[in-house]
Protein backbone atom coordinates (compact mmCIF):
# COMPACT_ATOMS: atom_id res chain seq x y z
CA UNK A 1 0.00 0.00 0.00
CA UNK A 2 1.36 3.55 -0.47
CA UNK A 3 -0.21 6.72 0.89
CA UNK A 4 0.22 9.79 -0.92
CA UNK A 5 -0.47 13.54 1.09
CA UNK A 6 -0.47 16.60 -1.38
CA UNK A 7 -0.25 19.78 -0.33
CA UNK A 8 0.53 23.26 -2.06
CA UNK A 9 -2.65 23.94 -3.31
CA UNK A 10 -4.54 27.23 -3.03
CA UNK A 11 -5.53 30.65 -5.31
CA UNK A 12 -3.27 32.83 -7.40
CA UNK A 13 -3.63 35.39 -9.60
CA UNK A 14 -3.35 34.42 -14.14
CA UNK A 15 0.17 34.79 -14.19
CA UNK A 16 1.34 33.18 -11.10
CA UNK A 17 2.81 30.40 -9.93
CA UNK A 18 2.33 27.42 -7.76
CA UNK A 19 4.33 24.36 -6.38
CA UNK A 20 2.80 21.46 -5.49
CA UNK A 21 4.25 18.37 -3.40
CA UNK A 22 3.18 15.12 -2.83
CA UNK A 23 4.56 13.33 -0.04
CA UNK A 24 4.73 9.07 -0.59
CA UNK A 25 4.76 6.82 2.10
CA UNK A 26 4.58 3.21 2.51
CA UNK A 27 5.56 0.58 0.44
CA UNK A 28 8.40 2.01 -1.99
CA UNK A 29 7.97 -0.41 -4.82
CA UNK A 30 4.51 0.83 -5.08
CA UNK A 31 5.73 3.94 -6.45
CA UNK A 32 7.87 3.46 -10.07
CA UNK A 33 5.75 5.76 -11.36
CA UNK A 34 3.95 8.74 -9.87
CA UNK A 35 2.27 11.43 -11.47
CA UNK A 36 -0.41 14.74 -11.42
CA UNK A 37 -3.38 14.17 -12.46
CA UNK A 38 -5.89 17.10 -12.97
CA UNK A 39 -9.88 17.21 -13.17
CA UNK A 40 -12.23 19.62 -14.21
CA UNK A 41 -15.79 20.16 -13.68
CA UNK A 42 -17.77 17.96 -16.38
CA UNK A 43 -14.42 16.81 -17.71
CA UNK A 44 -12.45 13.70 -17.20
CA UNK A 45 -9.18 13.76 -15.52
CA UNK A 46 -6.57 14.17 -17.20
CA UNK A 47 -2.72 13.55 -16.45
CA UNK A 48 -0.81 16.29 -16.50
CA UNK A 49 2.61 15.05 -15.78
CA UNK A 50 4.13 11.96 -15.36
CA UNK A 51 7.76 10.55 -14.31
CA UNK A 52 9.24 7.27 -13.71
CA UNK A 53 9.75 4.23 -15.48
CA UNK A 54 12.14 3.44 -18.66
CA UNK A 55 9.72 6.54 -20.46
CA UNK A 56 10.74 10.03 -19.89
CA UNK A 57 9.13 12.74 -18.37
CA UNK A 58 5.84 13.27 -20.04
CA UNK A 59 3.41 16.45 -20.10
CA UNK A 60 -0.19 16.97 -21.20
CA UNK A 61 0.76 19.55 -24.54
CA UNK A 62 -1.67 22.44 -22.76
CA UNK A 63 1.36 22.29 -19.91
CA UNK A 64 4.36 21.88 -21.46
CA UNK A 65 6.99 24.32 -21.38
CA UNK A 66 5.04 25.98 -18.38
CA UNK A 67 4.67 22.77 -15.49
CA UNK A 68 7.15 20.85 -14.55
CA UNK A 69 7.40 17.41 -12.70
CA UNK A 70 10.31 16.37 -10.78
CA UNK A 71 11.17 14.00 -7.48
CA UNK A 72 12.91 13.78 -4.74
CA UNK A 73 13.85 10.64 -4.22
CA UNK A 74 15.39 10.15 -0.76
CA UNK A 75 12.55 11.79 0.64
CA UNK A 76 9.82 10.04 -2.10
CA UNK A 77 8.39 13.44 -2.69
CA UNK A 78 6.85 14.58 -6.16
CA UNK A 79 6.80 17.86 -6.89
CA UNK A 80 4.77 19.91 -9.88
CA UNK A 81 6.33 23.48 -10.74
CA UNK A 82 3.34 25.25 -12.09
CA UNK A 83 4.65 28.66 -13.66
CA UNK A 84 2.51 31.42 -16.13
CA UNK A 85 -0.67 29.51 -14.89
CA UNK A 86 -3.59 30.10 -17.13
CA UNK A 87 -7.55 30.43 -15.66
CA UNK A 88 -8.08 26.77 -17.20
CA UNK A 89 -5.55 25.61 -15.04
CA UNK A 90 -8.17 25.44 -12.60
CA UNK A 91 -9.31 22.30 -11.39
CA UNK A 92 -8.49 19.23 -8.61
CA UNK A 93 -5.01 18.14 -8.39
CA UNK A 94 -4.43 14.41 -7.52
CA UNK A 95 -0.99 13.24 -7.02
CA UNK A 96 -0.78 9.21 -7.89
CA UNK A 97 1.90 6.66 -8.28
CA UNK A 98 1.77 3.64 -9.41
CA UNK A 99 4.17 -0.16 -9.57
CA UNK A 100 4.18 0.13 -13.16
CA UNK A 101 4.50 -2.45 -15.74
CA UNK A 102 7.29 -4.62 -16.47
CA UNK A 103 7.48 -5.11 -20.01
CA UNK A 104 11.14 -6.30 -21.70
CA UNK A 105 13.19 -5.81 -19.14
CA UNK A 106 11.79 -2.43 -18.12
CA UNK A 107 8.81 -0.41 -15.86
CA UNK A 108 6.42 1.38 -17.89
CA UNK A 109 4.03 4.12 -16.46
CA UNK A 110 0.09 2.65 -16.98
CA UNK A 111 -2.66 4.80 -18.51
CA UNK A 112 -4.19 4.52 -14.97
CA UNK A 113 -2.89 4.58 -11.72
CA UNK A 114 -3.35 2.46 -8.85
CA UNK A 115 -2.54 4.94 -5.55
CA UNK A 116 -4.34 8.30 -5.26
CA UNK A 117 -4.21 11.15 -2.96
CA UNK A 118 -6.61 13.28 -2.05
CA UNK A 119 -7.02 16.31 -4.24
CA UNK A 120 -6.23 19.51 -3.83
CA UNK A 121 -7.54 22.00 -5.31
CA UNK A 122 -5.80 25.07 -7.66
CA UNK A 123 -7.75 28.35 -8.85
CA UNK A 124 -6.48 30.86 -10.86
CA UNK A 125 -8.59 33.97 -10.94
CA UNK A 126 -8.00 37.32 -11.48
Amino acid sequence: QVQLVESGGGSVQPGGSLRLSCAASGATTGTTCMGWFRQVAGKEREAVAITGGAAVDSYAASVKGRFSISRDIATNTLYLQMNSLKLEDTGMYYCAADPGRLHGGNYFCPPRFEYWGQGMQVTVSS
